[in-house]
């Protein structure tokens, strides 16, 4: 007699999707906004084969709450907020005649896809979902909704939950940058309470220059589509937090000005930003490490992140400027020292962070600037490396770290996720906390409490850093 076959069952689905529609902008004025085609600038083309960056954001729910009533007003105040951010109702495309240039383009009548969906699995709670300690990634990722075929550059998901609301956004990165992303929101939370509208964005491409031919440049070292890697989230990854507090913080700017003083060297500028980072990518270098089984040696390993360059363009372009406008900061350090246990390993860091923050701000758009960072990219395996940070943020490839939250000081060699979080004061309400997934890019940041992890994936094992960063962080 035959074997008996093994026949695979898949999983039952978390999600039942209730409804799916396209919202369209609410006229303004009594006029449906214009057709309009935004050129992409040399900062929107990077992005342009990267995953949408996905956000998730959890709101608690009373017992008696009407659900059918919240969702409505979702609806009704998200056409409100397209009538001012219309672009984003519009789709990616080659420009027409062209063979290299790409742009959004919105006509009347396109929208964005809405989704209400509820979760499957009535035994998974609210809390179970926005805890610090660790839970599986694949319970949240599906709370992010896909970006629709065709160019769609925004998705929005709103899935109801026991005894709460969790409202996923996906947002193609060649469209914005985190700061215009967090502005949306903000518009459509005011439109959906009745508070006072932020000021529209700035719908002006002409606003970023491009003399030097950059969008040249950054179109022929884009990797492509195949090149970029798309992480699959799986049954075993984990996500945790873990938070550093204020004082946390300033034991890291006391032991670098410590370990300084000792090598006799300049001390570096340790910002609570630059702390953060040279905290965490230490423990991230160490948990590395200890996960192989090895360590590098002295070769480099290299950290990336984005810096805003809006107030430092000339002119300045307007904090509204919808579009891209954020660079990169890059530094490299020896894996070997960067790996150091006490106070070696942050020293490093720290000087490294700062010099990138440095490197990046002096050199906006400069021949030297720009071929240093096409060689340092070439030189790295793609997809790269980097952290998002807070205040407006971004997004970037391999680790993403974003925005939110409260830095607790612990180092976390252990074969799981290792997020961190900060807040300036007091913790995030629950409502306000987020999960920002990243099949492959993620993470956004802003001036509000929210929660976004750094992803690393290696092998069947993911180590996430979350650095939570609440209100203006100054470098």
């Amino acid at each position: 007699m035959a074997p008996a076959q093994q026949v695979q069952v898949s999983p039952p689905p978390i999600l039942s999707v209730l409804e799916t529609t396209l919202v369209t902008p609410s006229p303004s004025a009594g006029a449906a906004p214009p057709e309009c085609s935004l050129p992409l600038t040399f900062f929107d083309v990077l992005w342009l084969t990267s995953p949408p960056v996905e956000r998730v954001f959890f709101y608690r729910l009373a017992a008696d709450a009407d659900v059918p009533a919240i969702l409505s007003n979702l609806k009704t105040s998200l056409a409100k907020a397209l009538s001012a951010y219309y672009p984003l109702a519009g789709r990616l495309r080659l420009t027409p005649g062209t063979a290299d240039r790409h742009e959004i383009y919105y006509q009347p009548g396109d929208g964005v896809t809405f989704t209400v969906a509820q979760y499957y699995r009535d035994h998974v709670d609210f809390d179970e979902l926005v805890v610090d300690k660790p839970r599986k990634v694949c319970k949240i990722a599906p709370l992010a909704p896909p970006l629709p075929k065709g160019g769609a550059v925004l998705a929005l998901q709103a899935t109801v939950l026991r005894r709460g609301l969790a409202v996923g956004m996906a947002v193609h990165h060649a469209a914005c940058d985190g700061a215009i992303s967090t502005r949306f929101l903000h518009a459509w939370a005011a439109a959906g309470t009745g508070a006072v509208a932020p000021s529209p964005p700035v719908i002006d491409r002409t606003l970023i220059k491009d003399a030097t031919g950059l969008y040249d440049v950054f179109l022929k070292a884009m990797p492509s589509a195949d090149e970029m890697e798309h992480v699959k989230v799986l049954d075993d990854k984990l996500l945790a937090t873990f938070t550093l507090s204020k004082e946390d913080i300033q034991r890291v700017k006391d032991v670098v000005a410590s370990e300084a003083a000792r090598r006799g060297a300049a001390p570096p500028r340790c910002s609570s930003l630059v702390a953060t980072f040279g905290f965490m990518w230490p423990c991230y270098q160490r948990a590395r490490d200890d996960d192989a089984g090895s360590n590098g040696g002295d070769r480099p390993t290299y950290l990336v992140f984005p810096v805003d360059h809006r107030t430092r363009m000339k002119p300045p372009v307007p904090d509204g400027y919808l579009g891209n406008c954020v660079g990169g900061a890059m530094h490299a350090a020896p894996m070997d020292k960067l790996a150091e246990a006490g106070a070696g390993g942050l020293f490093v860091a720290c000087t490294a962070v700062a010099a990138a923050i440095d490197e990046a701000v002096r050199g906006i758009r400069s021949p030297e600037m720009i071929a240093l960072w096409l060689d340092s990219l070439g030189r790295l395996p793609w997809p790269g490396c980097g952290l998002s940070p807070g205040r407006r943020g971004s997004a970037c490839t391999r680790w993403t770290l974003g925005s939110g939250g409260r830095p607790r000081w612990r180092s976390c060699p252990w074969r799981g996720p290792v997020p961190w979080r900060w807040q300036k004061g007091g913790a995030a309400p629950a409502a306000s906390r987020s999960a920002s997934l990243c099949r492959r890019l993620a993470c956004r940041g802003s001036k509000s409490a929210s929660k976004m992890p750094l992803t690393r994936f290696t092998g069947r094992q993911v180590i996430i850093f979350c650095c939570a960063i609440s209100g203006e962080i100054n470098r």
